[in-house]
């Protein structure tokens, strides 16, 4: 076969999947088997505990004394079946991109003028997170605020985790990530659109102002990072002390944190036969987090209850997704190309719990900030952690560029 013999051939099969994908937008109802339920009761009912050096609290990892709290409440008053009708009441639907089925919220307001809104979660959170803003994004005026700043929701569940289909090929990285998400707004037929994230979803709100710029309006982050820009001459001139002194910190902090990070970016199968095969590893492994990364002083339930933590949990449990959903950290650590520079308009919400910090300097040399929000409170999950400074800072910059 001669090369332009192949060229063709290739442009056939490639026509011929197009024409073979199924692009209808389904109605997606969360249904967990009764099945998945018993056997989770029965693996709790067999957990073995680790031992734990007395006094040692949460110095060593998840606190057995407290895990063994939560989870005698999983087993005895949590009631999963509650809380998939509090899910279901939202309109949930599944489509196919990039060969995998796609879970998303599609919450419309009833306002004419609302403003189309991806917003996308993180690691180890999932859509749960934003239950508590829908409602104040999409209709403000019932909840005191002003019909203009209404939004239509888009809330997707990330490829390879909690309802959509698991990732089964290399190089699902971020902004592959954002590629498929910027695929769902078009698919769903909006032509601009505003986008907003944490933790990952930071980065796919952020590769979609890069790559889909000429429809996103603009876009709002609420974790942001990173070291001084390359070619800075001198990264500090013109820095307060305090955001050198808080970067610092945060960066010493973090360096003692991110074992997780480097265990999902260089070994995550490895880790996954523990997260899959055990409810109470998997957990540990999130409940961890949720307390290390929040502002809650240290007391977990100061911020979140028993039930907002395990609904979450669920989540990954029942799908069995927490093995893709970790290979998201090597695959962006091996294919994410370099980012550039982002001239789509966007806000910053500094919250004080946040993992990162970056002195505001840094980000205006990488991001078009419009918008810099230092937060009196709140942590990694703000959306969860205080919804009203959330909503109220999302509806304040996306009133800057509603119109074109």
């Amino acid at each position: 076969m001669d090369a332009m013999a192949r060229t063709l051939f290739a442009h056939l099969l490639l026509v011929m999947s197009l024409a073979a994908q199924d692009t209808s937008i389904r109605p997606f109802t969360i249904r967990v088997s009764d099945e998945t339920l018993a056997d989770l009761q029965s693996r709790l009912s067999r957990t073995r505990f680790p031992d734990q050096i007395p006094n040692s609290a949460w110095d060593y990892g998840a606190d057995t004394a407290y895990m063994r709290e939560l989870i005698a409440y999983w087993q005895t008053s949590y009631d999963w079946r509650r809380h998939e009708a509090e899910l279901n009441k939202l309109p949930h639907f599944q489509t196919e991109i990039d060969g995998l089925a796609m879970h998303f919220v599609h919450a419309k307001s009833k306002e004419p003028n609302a403003l189309p809104l991806i917003v996308t979660h993180g690691w180890p959170g999932s859509v749960y997170e934003f239950m508590q803003v829908v409602g104040p994004l999409t209709d403000p005026a019932a909840h005191g605020g002003d019909a203009q700043d209404a939004f239509h929701l888009v809330l997707p569940s990330m490829p390879g985790y909690g309802f959509s289909g698991k990732t089964a090929e290399r190089g699902y990285s971020v902004d592959r990530v954002a590629d498929v998400m910027a695929q769902l707004m078009a698919r769903l037929g909006y032509e601009r659109y505003g986008a907003q994230g944490g933790d990952w979803g930071s980065g796919v709100a952020t590769w979609l102002g890069a790559r889909d710029k000429e429809r996103v309006a603009g876009i709002h982050i609420n974790m942001v990072g990173g070291g001084p820009p390359a070619g800075m001459e001198d990264p500090e001139k013109g820095i307060p002390q305090w955001e050198l002194k808080r970067w610092r910190e945060r960066a010493a902090w973090w360096a003692g944190e991110n074992a997780y990070g480097n265990i999902q970016g260089t070994k995550p199968l490895t880790l996954a036969y523990g997260l899959n095969d055990s409810p109470v590893g998997l957990a540990a492994w999130i409940v961890e987090k949720f307390r290390a990364w929040s502002d809650c002083g240290g007391d977990v339930e100061s911020r979140f209850t028993k039930d907002q933590l395990l609904t979450n949990v669920m989540i990954y449990w029942v799908t069995a997704t927490m093995p893709s959903a970790v290979r998201l950290y090597y695959e962006s650590r091996r294919n994410q190309p370099k980012r550039p520079g982002i001239e789509t308009p966007t806000a910053v919400a500094v919250f004080p719990g946040e993992i990162f910090f970056s002195p505001r300097k840094w980000v205006e040399a990488r991001y078009n900030v419009r918008q810099w929000t230092e937060m009196p409170r709140g942590g990694h999950f703000a959306a969860m952690e205080e919804p009203e400074l959330f909503v109220a800072d999302v509806r304040k910059f996306f009133r800057t560029v509603r119109r074109p």
